[in-house]
């Protein structure tokens, strides 16, 4: 078996495309979250609350011929995955047209744009807006398949669409094809685009904040006065690779991946499950083969609905015990597929200057939480060597990863 390490790592959040520019948002107390006044349009839907990547804009080398098949979403993926193979001095190296390196990359969908075009044909029985492209950026793979394709990628791909682990469990996955042989390079990550859709998943199960006239006072992960989560978008992408192959070329090593664990509820599909939650961080720590008393500290899931951050913490405290925690989602919202990737960039950056951020707007936690050091108001320094982090999904799909300082 091959240890894995990041050697790469690049994101587009709502806050910002660089460390830097995330870092100083978050450090200057500001999050993401706006009034969506252009849903006002939709009088079912309750929340106008997002957190939406307002400056994307694609390097003057994307051309239309380029772009054609890409909705926003693999839009997002492919700029990310250029940048973050940029940062790993990999980009146009003859290794990714080797059949040695690989493709992990997620989203809970496709464009949605894509999705309203075929549904004219059903709804207004014409197909005058579909076109040659309509699938290819509809589809859930699309963002794996470009990346194939726009990097000229000829080894494994490992499309995840599993929700909100879609970005976590790309990453898990790739990790574990080069842990075992079979690609010595993966690009791993997520992405979601932002559409009113995203929203009225959540909004029709009551999950939605509706602190409409305070975009700035929500979300509140874990704190009493929690009322639900607020979507987001964005795209993150690693670039894991063989800890050999990696020395060899002297490349930058910004963390080892030792744990991976992902496992089902098997019980209900958006009512989460403390004790598989638990057992999910138990399968990564024994992947790791360290114990609880190893880890430094937890990136949380933390959504801020009701049910979710009581079964997410509680599950925490009895596997791990009272460890530093902390949720990045009271900043860039809930960005669905791509969050398990943004948070784990974030988490090795924090990982790496041994300062870590605090959940925004959390004031109170509610006694039902598990009893866990929640980092609250200001950064939190922590000699920390090796961290955990968690994401959970419709459907009941947990997954937990652990990375390492080196």
């Amino acid at each position: 078996m091959h240890r894995v390490v990041v050697t790469g790592m690049s994101a587009i959040t709502a806050l910002g495309e660089t460390l830097e520019q995330v870092n100083t948002a978050i450090d200057q107390k500001k999050t993401a979250v706006r009034f969506m006044s252009e849903w006002q349009n939709y009088p079912d839907v309750h929340t106008r609350l997002a957190a939406p990547v307002e400056h994307f804009s694609l390097p003057e080398h994307f051309t239309r011929k380029t772009t054609r098949g890409m909705g926003r979403v693999a839009l997002m993926s492919v700029v990310a995955a250029e940048r973050a193979l940029k940062d790993a001095q990999l980009l146009g190296n003859s290794v990714l047209h080797s059949g040695e390196t690989g493709v992990a990359f997620g989203s809970s969908s496709g464009s949605t744009d894509a999705v309203l075009e075929l549904g004219s044909l059903m709804l207004d029985v014409t197909g005058r807006r579909i076109n040659a492209t309509t699938y290819i950026r509809m589809m859930s793979h699309t963002s794996a398949v470009n990346l194939t394709v726009h990097f000229g990628i000829k080894g494994l791909t490992l499309p995840t669409s599993s929700a909100c682990t879609s970005g976590s469990m790309a990453i898990g996955q790739a990790y574990e094809a080069i842990k075992y042989g079979k690609q010595k390079v993966m690009l791993a990550g997520g992405a979601e685009e932002l559409s009113i859709a995203g929203a009225a998943v959540f909004d029709v199960l009551f999950a939605t904040s509706c602190k409409n006239d305070a975009p700035d006072t929500t979300p509140r992960p874990f704190d009493r006065d929690r009322d639900g989560l607020v979507v987001g978008e964005g795209a993150g992408c690693l670039i894991l690779e063989q800890y050999e192959h990696a020395i060899a070329r002297g490349a930058t090593i910004y963390a080892e991946i030792i744990g991976y664990g992902s496992n089902t509820d098997g019980k209900h599909v958006t009512k989460p499950d403390s004790e598989q939650m638990g057992r999910c961080m138990q399968l990564a720590l024994t992947d790791a083969n360290i114990s609880a008393n190893d880890i430094d500290y937890v990136n949380a899931h933390g959504t801020a609905t009701d049910q979710g951050d009581i079964a997410e913490s509680q599950a925490t405290a009895q596997i791990l015990g009272r460890k530093p925690i902390s949720s990045l989602k009271s900043y860039f919202g809930h960005t669905l597929g791509a969050c398990g990737a943004i948070e784990a960039w974030l988490s090795i950056d924090m990982l790496n200057k041994n300062s870590f951020i605090p959940t925004i707007n959390l004031q109170q936690v509610d006694e039902q939480c598990g009893d866990l050091d929640y980092i609250m108001q200001q950064r939190r320094n922590i000699d920390a060597h090796i961290i955990m982090s968690n994401n959970f999904a419709f459907g009941g799909i947990n997954t937990s990863l652990i990375f390492k300082k080196l």
